[in-house]
């Protein structure tokens, strides 16, 4: 199969749907030759665990080390999703490792993410990367990526998210979260709600893992991230690093919290318009404070997609206090809810309306002064990156 080809399989293996569990997952990469080598930095939570992974991937590749980075969903190209030393995987190598595993994928009825799992953690083998940063697809405990024992484990939040899949209390999703802890392994959180803290708490010390809870923002560094809850990232990446054993100078550390770039958290493009992926209610209000930071109490022109399953009115809530106007458009994905459900929704907290398309949107929202914003999925991010000419070529559907 060529690159195109082998995507297009690919992406007809979502229709298998999600299948939680390790057993599976443990025989398929037995079956595609994953040796199980290497060193681990292993990442979950409810929000901030990409760009805490984008943190931990800078600064380890200013440090010299060849770096493996492998996150979910991505935003335009698949290729996005696993990184090598810094760059998207090569067409060709995806092309052939997807070609190599497609017998055993179809045998095995792999999922997508199972496949997408395996596609990285041979790639870095392949490549032989010094580490290799992966970020949680959902949950934990039952996640593809947790076949792997880390050298630290790190859960960044705990919130309200997924909550037909991961349970419906915080102590629930704490749980399903906490289940990367490996026995031995140092654990690494941010601020935690008492109630998922306690859960942590308890399975961290059941495992005889060392919990490390982070609190403080990152002081005397510049961060390449916006917001006040970037340099609580910040500091929860500086202390997985340390945990894990990962020594570098002061200096190394500066050259890469400076330098990390996480496109759709609080992208301002310079075009107009600012773009972050706020898909639940935790992510709005954060984006909502980041936004006073910047740019003070003025509201602003507020475009947003969601799709199923999302807190579309806790989302709304949390910011309408930023929001002049809401304008709701579609997400081109096979889970976007319809704009007009979200409208109903906006219209009862600030003045609302509904566009056809984003490109309509952003079309017909004034400009001026300071910039609009663009969020409430990542799919309607990457959506937004093409349209705003950001990104080459179109965007590739993703649905995970």
């Amino acid at each position: 199969m060529n690159y195109p080809e082998a995507l297009a399989w690919l992406y007809g293996t979502q229709e298998r749907g999600i299948k939680l569990g390790l057993d599976r997952v443990r025989a398929f990469l037995g079956e595609i030759g994953w040796q199980g080598k290497g060193r681990y930095l292993h990442v979950a939570g409810t929000n901030g665990k990409g760009s805490v992974c984008a943190m931990l991937d800078s600064i380890c590749r200013a440090a010299g080390l060849r770096t493996g980075l492998f996150t979910s969903p991505h935003l335009v190209t698949f290729r996005e999703r696993i990184r090598l030393a810094g760059e998207m995987a090569p067409k060709e190598e995806i092309a052939d490792e997807l070609t190599r595993m497609r017998g055993v994928c179809d045998a095995m009825q792999a999922t997508f993410f199972e496949i997408t799992t395996g596609l990285a953690l041979t790639l870095f083998e392949r490549h032989g990367v010094d580490l290799a940063v992966l970020e949680t697809g959902l949950g934990g405990r039952l996640d593809s990526t947790n076949v792997v024992c880390p050298a630290v484990a790190v859960i960044t939040s705990i919130g309200m998210d997924h909550m037909e899949l991961l349970g419906g209390t915080l102590g629930e999703i704490a749980r399903e979260k906490a289940g990367i802890i490996k026995r031995g392994v140092p654990v690494v959180t941010g601020p935690l709600p008492e109630e998922a803290g306690g859960v942590v708490a308890a399975i961290a010390a059941e495992r005889g893992a060392t919990w490390i809870q982070v609190t403080e923002p990152v002081g005397g560094y510049a961060v390449g991230l916006k917001g006040a809850h970037q340099r609580v990232n910040a500091a929860v990446a500086l202390r997985a690093r340390e945990a894990a054993g990962i020594l570098v100078e002061p200096g190394v550390i500066a050259e890469g919290l400076r330098g990390v770039r996480w496109p759709g958290r609080f992208q301002d493009t310079g075009l107009g318009f600012v773009l972050d992926g706020a898909h639940n209610p935790d992510a709005a209000r954060r984006l909502a404070e980041t936004w006073r930071e910047e740019y003070g109490a003025e509201p602003t022109e507020i475009i947003l997609g969601v799709v199923a399953g999302k807190d579309a009115r806790g989302i709304c809530a949390e910011l309408a206090p930023v929001a002049r106007r809401f304008t709701i458009v579609p997400v081109r994905n096979p889970r976007g809810r319809p704009a007009a459900e979200v409208f109903e929704i906006a219209e009862g907290l600030r003045p609302s309306r509904v566009c056809g398309s984003l490109e309509e949107a952003i079309g017909t929202t004034p400009g001026g002064g300071k910039p609009a914003l663009i969020t409430g999925s990542l799919f309607l991010i990457g959506e937004a990156l093409v349209c705003l000419g950001l990104a080459e070529g179109g965007q590739e559907i993703s649905g995970q």
